[in-house]
């Protein structure tokens, strides 16, 4: 598979939340003003809004593009019936939907037989809620094997966090250049314009949050340092094509696909400043916290980045990684304990094994536990780490799966359930050797 672009040795700005300035052009961005008369370079001024415009200052998001040409310079949109086939974001509306309490596991989304792009391999898996008021999430499952080329795409229902399990996207956005390859994770907020090249298939997954945009989490009584670092966050610097082609953008807008065409490339952006852009992260740089005593600690320890609802600790996503770690808690049942949660939790796994499912849970693979439905280890794994003798044990390095967890209660897309995404249908088997365990003696 051919790359439109060069990706090799990128650089990037550093730091969660900063707010950084970049020039592709030395002088493009104006010194003491943003929207000057006349703009070096001919170039034009264009403010992209990520929050409202009275938001309070610590939480307003915004950056000034210095452009080529301005945004609006394109064709109308028309419907895009070729985009799209498998989303669906209508959550409040249950055509097209299966509500279900049961625990629910998927096999690998197949690699697509015919030349697909990432914006064409997008499968909704569930969700809640609905854009149009801005309110609820979409996971998903990608599968691609083609290029964007000359084509460029932009989410208007939200903000999209991407979790690859294979191959490596090669991401092009308004803001600059990034790689993101299995066990990293990007974040493109809703409205940046962006492209996925590969050299070979990817798959991966991803959440969508239909309100507010990704942050990382408070620490507590953790302190001043842990879990993910802010230094360790990468943002794209600027990066521009000057080009007479015509480019396809498609815009996803209330779950439905549009395009139109525009003269020239969105990614003409010379020069820019502010806190609103794409970013990535190295989940192998996560400094996990656990028990040195005893007790399984919440999941909520290995959150990694976190969009809160308006209710404070609650969140319409939590992304929680369970990352290689020493596990050395005494006289404890060491994988993650029987759990009822008031929160819904959909699993994936990036690489290796999981601890609670042994052989049953493999990469690309995902599971959906819906909100206070029990859930845990299977009948093997709880017989092996129940009797295991406990010395200090560390994960191997290769085993690493994540959670979104959210406040919402989801419902499953129809196709999801129809073995569109290979639907397992003996999940529930893994707990039937448990529903015989027995009362036994007094230890």
């Amino acid at each position: 598979m051919d790359t439109h672009r060069n990706y090799e040795n990128l650089d990037y700005a550093i730091g969660f939340g900063n707010y950084v300035e970049t020039e592709a052009l030395k002088g493009a961005v104006p010194k003491g003003q943003n929207s000057p008369q006349k703009c070096a370079y001919n170039l034009i001024a264009e403010q992209f809004s990520g929050t409202a415009f009275t938001l309070p200052r610590a939480s307003n998001q915004k950056t000034w593009l210095y452009k080529i040409r301005p945004s609006a310079a394109h064709t109308p949109f028309v419907e895009a019936p070729e985009f799209g086939k498998y989303v669906k974001n209508d959550f409040l509306n249950d055509h097209g939907l299966t509500i279900t309490p049961n625990q629910l596991r998927w096999k690998r989304l197949p690699i697509p037989e015919k030349p697909t792009t990432f914006a064409e391999g997008l499968v909704t898996v569930c969700g809640a809620g609905d854009p149009s008021i801005k309110q609820g999430i979409a996971i998903y499952l990608y599968a691609a094997n083609k290029s964007m080329t000359n084509s460029s795409m932009f989410n208007s229902d939200g903000d999209f966090l991407i979790v690859p399990w294979e191959g490596e996207m090669l991401i092009t956005t308004e803001m600059g250049k990034m790689t993101v390859k299995p066990r990293e994770i990007c974040v493109i907020p809703r409205g940046i314009k962006f492209s996925v090249e590969m050299t070979k298939p990817i798959r991966g997954y991803i959440c969508e949050v239909f309100k507010g945009h990704f942050r990382i989490p408070d620490l507590g009584p953790i302190g001043a340092n842990g879990l993910a670092n802010p230094r360790d966050f990468l943002v794209p610097v600027a990066f521009y094509e000057n080009t007479e082609e015509e480019f396809q953008i498609i815009n996803k807008y209330l779950g439905k696909f549009y395009k139109c065409t525009k003269k020239g490339s969105p990614y003409d952006v010379v020069g820019w400043h502010g806190n609103y852009y794409p970013f990535k992260y190295n989940l192998d740089l996560f400094n996990a916290m656990g028990t040195v005593t005893f007790d399984h600690p919440d999941p909520s320890i290995f959150t990694v980045i976190t969009c809160q609802t308006d209710e404070p600790g609650v969140a319409v996503c939590d992304f929680a990684i369970f990352p290689p770690r020493w596990m050395v808690a005494e006289h404890t049942f060491r994988p993650p304990y029987y759990h009822r949660n008031v929160m819904s939790e959909y699993m994936g796994n990036i690489s290796g094994q999981y601890d609670a499912k042994e052989g049953g849970f493999q990469p690309g693979y995902g599971s959906l536990h819906s909100l206070l439905q029990g859930h845990g280890p299977d009948h093997e794994s709880f017989t092996k780490w129940s009797n295991i003798d406990l010395q200090p044990i560390r994960y191997p390095y290769e085993n690493l799966a994540f959670m979104f967890e959210s406040t919402y209660m989801f419902k499953t897309c129809s196709f999801v359930m129809d073995d569109q995404v290979n639907l397992d249908h003996d999940y529930y088997h893994c707990w039937d050797k448990l529903a015989h365990n027995k009362l036994g003696d007094k230890p």
